[in-house]
């Protein structure tokens, strides 16, 4: 069995796009995944199954939360060893001066084809910093995440890929979460 990690974009969100993890928590055993665990409400869930294409595991969950709640749900899924990856990458981590607190981490679906970088830098405000590598776009923001331009629909369409945005502490989270279900298996 593998460990993956989804990370389902915009649910419970002012309102919008309302899941309760109970019910995300049934679509997944309808699907037949297994050890599933979700973590807080903004759509973060961890479970088994065998080795898949992870834009398949994508589409099917995404497709079962359509069916059932009537909304499309843009979803994102890595492996565990790809979240570490990750994690292990984040060029912010040797640098105290970059409060973990003010750290976040936007996951893309696919590799991005062409950055330009130069765009991306002219929207960012002062202080803030990012750093993009392979699926990740690394983000400091130090006044927080919802006051940054460097948004999901912002980096979705510079990039041209999807995106969805998980704060430093989620993220490490996460990879405890996924780290524990395999030493269960």
């Amino acid at each position: 069995m593998t460990t993956y990690i989804s990370l389902l974009r915009g649910i419970n969100v002012s309102g919008q796009k309302r899941i309760q993890m109970t019910a995300l928590k049934e679509i997944y055993e309808e699907l037949n995944f297994s050890n599933i665990q979700t973590f807080i409400q903004s759509g973060n869930v961890v479970f088994q199954y065998i080795e898949s294409d992870l834009h398949d595991l994508a589409l099917n969950i995404s497709n079962e939360i359509q069916k059932r709640f009537g909304f499309f749900v843009p979803i994102i899924v890595l492996t565990a060893p790809e979240l570490e990856d990750i994690i292990k990458k984040n060029p912010f981590l040797e640098d105290i001066t970059k409060n973990k607190d003010h750290q976040c981490v936007t996951f893309l679906d696919s590799q991005p084809v062409e950055i330009d970088l130069e765009i991306i830098t002219k929207v960012k405000q002062e202080g803030e910093e990012f750093a993009i590598n392979g699926k990740a776009v690394y983000l400091f923001c130090p006044y927080g995440f919802a006051r940054t331009k460097l948004t999901n629909v912002f980096l979705e369409k510079k990039l041209k890929v999807n995106a969805t945005t998980r704060n430093w502490k989620t993220t490490t989270e996460l990879l405890m979460i996924a780290t524990n279900q395999d030493n269960f298996t």
